[in-house]
C-alpha cells in the first residue's frame, strides 16, 4: 500500500477528510520549500502537492504561473524539486508528497539523467527521493498504462485530473490507470479562476464515483474555510493552491512558513 492510500485509509477510519495544499517548489524563495512543507503539515496538511516549475503551463492561472516564473528565475527545475523532497523526507517519513506538473520537465529529466525505454530516470530518482505520487497534466490516461505500472512498481501513484466536461468514457479510462486519488477540477478554466459552485460539485461526484474506486479530491476555486467545509462534506479531499500562493507571495522569508501554517489551521479546523 502506498503512503497516499494508507493516509486516505486512516482518514476514512477516523471520519475525516484530507487537506491537500499545493505550493510551487522554489517559491517565493528558492530555499524555503522544505521548511514550508513541514509548516503545512503542522497546519494540518495530510498530503502535499508540490508544483514543478514549468515555462509553458496549460492549466495554471496567473497566480501559479507567476510563482512558477519566479521559481524558474531562481534556477529551480525538476532536479532541485527532488532534492527538496529529499530534505523534507529527512524529517518526515509519513506525509505523502505528490509532484504536479507537465510532461516536458519529466521527459527532459529522463534524457539528461540516463532514462531509457526500460527504465525511467525520473521514476527511479523520484522514488529514491521519497515522492509518493505524480500528477502530469498533459499525460492522457490512454497513453499512461506502462508509466502507471512503472510507478506502482516503485510504490508511487499516478493521479489524474477530471473536469466538469469529462465524459463517462473518459472517467472509465482514468479509472483503469489511476491510483491514490483523482483530482476533480471543479471549474471550467485555469487555477484560481471563477467562483466555486458547491451544488454542482455535489451533483457531479456521485457520477465520478460510479467509475472511480479511489478517493476524489476537489480543487480549483477553494479559497476559504467556509468553502472548504462545504466541499469536505461531499468530497474525500480538499485541494487548495492559488490562495496559499497569494498569501505567501509578499511575505518576508521568515514569515512564509508561519503564514501558510496559520491559514491551513483555519481550513483544518473547518474540515474537522
Amino acid at each position: 500500500m502506498s503512503r497516499i492510500a494508507a493516509t486516505f485509509s486512516t482518514l476514512k477510519s477516523q471520519g475525516r477528510k484530507a487537506l491537500i495544499p499545493y505550493v510551487t517548489a522554489g517559491f517565493p524563495f528558492a530555499d524555503v520549500t522544505p521548511e514550508l512543507m513541514h509548516a503545512m503539515v503542522a497546519g494540518g496538511a495530510d498530503v502535499i502537492e508540490l508544483g514543478v516549475p514549468f515555462s509553458d503551463p496549460s492549466a495554471d492561472g496567473p497566480v501559479i504561473q507567476k510563482a512558477g516564473d519566479k521559481a524558474l528565475s531562481f534556477g529551480v527545475g525538476l532536479a532541485q524539486v527532488l532534492e527538496m523532497v529529499r530534505q523534507f523526507r529527512s524529517k518526515d517519513g509519513s506525509t505523502p508528497v505528490v509532484l504536479m506538473g507537465y510532461a516536458n520537465p519529466v521527459e527532459r529529466y529522463d534524457i539528461k539523467h540516463g532514462g531509457s525505454k526500460t527504465e525511467s530516470a525520473f521514476i527511479r530518482d523520484a522514488a529514491q527521493a521519497g515522492v509518493d505520487g505524480v500528477l502530469i497534466v498533459d499525460y492522457p490516461p490512454e497513453e499512461c498504462v506502462e508509466f502507471a505500472a512503472r510507478l506502482r512498481a516503485h510504490n508511487m501513484d499516478l493521479i489524474f485530473l477530471l473536469a466538469p466536461t469529462s465524459t463517462d468514457a473518459r472517467m472509465a479510462q482514468v479509472a483503469e490507470v489511476a491510483s491514490g486519488y483523482v483530482y476533480y477540477v471543479s471549474l471550467k478554466g485555469v487555477t484560481g479562476a471563477g467562483t466555486l459552485d458547491v451544488a454542482a460539485v455535489e451533483t457531479t461526484l456521485p457520477r465520478i464515483r460510479k467509475h472511480v474506486n479511489v478517493p476524489v479530491g476537489v480543487g480549483f476555486g477553494i479559497r476559504d474555510a467556509a468553502t472548504a467545509k462545504a466541499i469536505g462534506k461531499v468530497a474525500d479531499a480538499v485541494v487548495i493552491g492559488s490562495k496559499i500562493i497569494q498569501l505567501i507571495e509578499n511575505q518576508p522569508r521568515d514569515k512564509v512558513a508561519a503564514t501558510a501554517q496559520a491559514f491551513l489551521q483555519e481550513i483544518r479546523t473547518a474540515l474537522d
